[in-house]
């Protein structure tokens, strides 16, 4: 009876989480936008060097030990251990409290330092703007570990869209009111990124407040672990988790460092370099969106998969990855094709304070559309390679990927014909080594070996064709409406008619080609509907 009663409670839990993980990255995303509208290029790349820098930290100091937190709770929690599952917290808490102030202490003092490395030194301010969110953001870590372990999402999920809100509602504001009193570019993203700052601070002291008023006090007459016991416990989990995290972090950071460097060693270009990267980054925020509306059905259908491979259920594992694979494809591959065809379009149309920028980020993205499609890939041969248990090969295929990144930006980037159009071309040829290797790997490890070209080969076809319809249908309405000039109302109508031309197309071929099946959308919220409303079979 409780076991029965537990099961319902924990997928209600995971359920708030996907959802609340999945509206914080759609917020982050859609924050980039009214962002670069009012900073520009310039303004992003301050930013996104603050940011790189944090989210090494961060990575360090949070990827692995909540879930070590949250394994441990939840072993003492099932087992009735009170005593141990609070000094479990009580250990923690100093643990993270150690590196949280470390890391914050690095970004203040270190700041002057830090921006040189990256060769960006008005990235100054935005890294101290952001210092004191590696403290609360740690510090949230452990709370969230520790709530998580006892079974209760809520708190976390409620946190997370707080700390994007805030993100997005005192961020942005105070940047535009920055720059309108006449402050540099490098200030008015400090504005921006403090408003993170600010959602940390307001999460954690949500959080501290919630533990203190849903405080347990069950007595309990177990005999908890020594502190040192505890402690290791924790590293022994948490390092791993944490060296296979942190790998995409630091090649971010490196990466930066290495465009922003051979931008710089080229003489013509050496004042433009943050310009040129930033004009690089308004691309980047677009391909950005698929990535976040595909993650909630990865984690939907990966924990079937989990189950189905414990009961060494070949079949239904197999029939679960194969649908994983599907309903990714359906939603990436149509998106990355879209992103390549029109891109450029739809950053006129989302970024018109930017014009000359998003002009020239456009042909970016020829490139990074395609790029979007391994990213989505990428996720989720991740998760399935987790699943079976093969946590240390993603940490090998994101490290190939990243070095083959870094030597393509810094034999593409440094050459003065290329310059920052290698930079696209890198990011395409990182994410597709990894995906290439992932999908080897998925393979091998397969209880049942899945049919990559059945289960690409229609989707591919069928998005080949969308983009084809779209970009005809957008450039005879653009030369219908202004003979082919460019006028901001003119372009983003097209642009609009263009995807909603290729949105009829593709969900014709869809069913036409048969490409999902129901028993795909069987595990995700009302896919049995869907598959009725789409008469799949």
């Amino acid at each position: 009876m409780s076991k029965q009663s537990k099961k319902p409670s924990f997928l209600g839990g995971a359920a708030i989480l996907a959802a609340a993980v999945a509206i914080v990255k759609v917020i982050g995303a859609v924050y980039k936008i009214p962002f670069g509208n009012i900073v520009g290029s310039q303004g992003q790349t301050y930013f996104n060097v603050a940011y790189n820098i944090y989210n090494v930290l961060l990575t360090i100091s949070t990827a692995g030990l909540p879930l070590a937190i949250s394994k441990l709770t939840s072993q003492a929690h099932a087992q009735g251990r009170e005593n141990q599952k609070r000094k479990i917290f009580r250990t923690a808490i100093w643990l993270f409290f150690v590196l949280g102030l470390a890391g914050s202490a690095l970004m203040y003092f270190g700041a002057a330092q830090l921006a040189e490395l990256i060769h960006e030194p008005l990235g100054f301010w935005p890294i101290r703007a952001l210092a004191p969110a590696v403290f609360c953001v740690c510090l949230l870590a452990c709370m969230r570990g520790y709530t998580q372990g006892q079974g209760n999402m809520t708190p976390t999920a409620i946190s997370q869209v707080l700390e994007a809100l805030c993100k997005v509602c005192i961020g942005l504001p105070l940047a535009w009111y920055l720059l309108k009193m006449g402050m540099g570019l490098d200030i008015g993203a400090a504005g921006a990124i403090f408003g993170v700052t600010v959602g940390t601070m307001l999460s954690m002291l949500f959080l501290i407040v919630y533990l203190v008023t849903h405080r347990d006090r069950t007595p309990s007459l177990d005999t908890p672990e020594s502190s040192g016991a505890i402690m290791r416990q924790v590293l022994a989990i948490g390092v791993p988790i944490t060296l296979s995290n942190s790998a995409m972090s630091i090649i971010t950071l490196v990466d930066t460092s290495n465009v922003l460097g051979r931008l710089q060693t080229i003489p013509e270009l050496a004042d433009s370099a943050a310009t040129l990267f930033g004009q690089y980054q308004f691309g980047m925020n677009l391909i950005n969106l698929p990535p976040s509306f595909v993650f909630p059905v990865t984690m939907s259908l990966i924990p079937f998969a989990a189950a189905a491979i414990t009961r060494k259920d070949a079949v239904e594992a197999d029939r679960i990855v194969s649908s994983a694979f599907r309903i990714v494809a359906v939603l990436a591959i149509p998106a990355g094709v879209g992103l390549s065809v029109l891109g450029g379009s739809a950053l006129l149309m989302l970024y018109p304070a930017q014009y000359t920028d998003a002009l020239a980020a456009g042909p970016h993205m020829r490139w990074l559309g395609i790029a979007c499609i391994f990213i989505c890939l990428m996720n989720l041969t991740n998760a399935i390679l987790q699943t079976y248990g093969k946590e240390h090969l993603p940490i090998i295929t994101v490290i190939i990927g990243g070095i083959t990144k870094i030597i393509l930006n810094y034999v593409l980037v440094g050459n003065p014909a290329i310059n920052i159009h290698g930079a696209p071309i890198s990011t395409l040829c990182c994410y597709a080594v990894i995906v290439v290797l992932n999908l080897a790997f998925v393979w091998k490890y397969s209880l049942k070996k899945p049919h990559y070209l059945q289960l690409f080969a229609k989707p591919v076809l069928a998005s080949v064709l969308m983009g084809g319809a779209a970009w005809a249908v957008h450039g005879l309405t653009l030369r219908v409406l202004t003979g082919g000039e460019y006028a901001y109302g003119a372009n983003a109508l097209a642009t609009i008619i263009g995807i909603g031309a290729g949105v009829v197309v593709y969900a014709i071929l869809v069913i036409a080609l048969q490409i999902l099946r129901a028993e795909d959308l069987r595990s995700i919220p009302h896919g049995e509907k869907l598959a009725a409303l789409l008469h799949l079979k």
